[in-house]
């Protein structure tokens, strides 16, 4: 069994935010492999899902970014899940918007959400690093992240969420590095390479 945790903020305010990136990747997951519906459990909504054979519980919090941890926490407590079990999508600053990157364990970067898991949960879960770009000064980065995708980048933003829902599979068998790549093969083919994003 493996718990997919999207992070964000509830309500209809942060639906749309930067931030929110990682519920927007869960959401997806969700309607690609016919999730049941969500529920309240846990501090937020869960629902499951089948991915390849595997059980996956998909996890929004509802506690807010900063006590993210909290959920996440409850959840693996009630089905015995170690944080190696455990994938976490959130919102990137230090990768261009369109990348991904897969990683286990190491810093958080400031994220407030992957702090408050790191202290409660431990700090060796998976992380599905979703490039949203960054504003280019520090003191900028709290109203970047709390505004909605610019219009202008929903395509890439669309492709991204297909590509993470439809192999997502392999995130659940644990093959990070084929799930990286794959992501990756798939931006590329829609037309979302280097030159394009920086031509923009």
């Amino acid at each position: 069994m493996r718990l997919f945790v999207g992070l964000g903020n509830p309500g209809s305010r942060y639906g749309g935010n930067r931030h929110n990136v990682g519920f927007m990747a869960v959401d997806a997951i969700a309607r690609a492999h016919a999730a049941q519906p969500w529920r309240r459990r846990f501090q937020g909504q869960a629902g499951e899902a089948l991915l390849g054979g595997e059980k996956v519980v998909l996890l929004k919090p509802e506690t807010f970014m900063n006590d993210s941890g909290r959920a996440v926490g409850e959840a693996q407590r009630f089905f015995k899940l170690t944080p190696a079990d455990t994938v976490v999508f959130h919102d990137e600053l230090d990768l261009a918007p369109g990348k991904l990157r897969v990683k286990t364990g190491g810093g958080n970067a400031g994220h407030n959400g992957l702090r408050s898991i790191t202290a409660l949960c431990g700090n060796e879960y998976r992380r599905v690093r979703i490039g949203i770009g960054h504003p280019g000064h520090k003191d900028l980065v709290h109203g970047y992240v709390l505004r909605d995708f610019a219009t202008d980048e929903q395509p890439w933003l669309d492709d991204l969420l297909r590509a993470v829902a439809d192999h997502a599979v392999l995130l659940a068998a644990g093959d990070d590095p084929g799930f990286q790549n794959k992501v990756h093969l798939a931006m590329e083919a829609r037309g979302w390479g280097e030159a394009k994003r920086e031509a923009k």
